[in-house]
This record gives structure tokens, C-alpha cells and sequence, in this order.
């Protein structure tokens, strides 16, 4: 139940600015952010994966960032472990 989040960055290494246009979640337990300017050659953006790990297990999400230059699609993955519980106390045997 606690969002964990993950950040790609990238750098331009195209002779002209790229442009993020769009970054799709494969679903929408998966949210993007993204740099919203044009990167210049040579400069650097971030693209930002928050994921809501509501439910225990394995997870494999994809999103699918599109450009002024093409798409790509990145993929994190994990394992969403139950928090542990407190264990309970024993009690404590007092004379006979």
C-alpha cells in the first residue's frame, strides 16, 4: 500500500532537442511524470515512475514513452513483500 517511485534519466545524445510528447502507463496502478521541455543535445531529462504496490507479489509494468523522435518503452519490476507485523508479546511467568 506505500507508492514506491523510480526515476530513468536520460541523456540526449541526438544533434537536435528531443521532446517527450507523451509517457503511457501499462496500467493505472502506474503513474509517469516527465520533463516537458525540449532537451537539448547533449542535456539530460527524467522520466518518473510512481507505483501504488497495493497488492503482495510480483509486478511487471511497462510505460510507453513517445518523442519527437520515436518511442521507447521502459519497465520496472519487483516484488511487493506484506509489511511485517509486530510480533506478540509473551508473557512472562511470574513465581510457581
Amino acid at each position: 500500500g506505500i507508492p514506491v517511485t523510480y526515476t530513468f534519466t536520460f541523456v540526449n545524445s541526438n544533434p537536435s532537442a528531443v521532446t517527450v510528447t507523451n509517457a503511457r502507463a501499462s496500467c493505472g496502478c502506474t503513474t509517469p511524470n516527465w520533463s516537458k521541455e525540449p532537451i537539448a543535445s547533449g542535456g539530460t531529462g527524467t522520466i518518473t515512475v510512481t507505483y501504488n504496490a497495493a497488492s503482495v507479489g510480483l509486478f511487471n509494468k511497462s510505460v510507453t514513452v513517445s518523442t519527437n523522435m520515436g518511442q521507447i518503452v521502459l519497465f520496472i519490476t519487483g516484488v511487493v513483500e506484506a509489511q511485517p507485523t509486530e510480533p506478540s508479546p509473551t508473557p512472562i511467568k511470574i513465581g510457581g
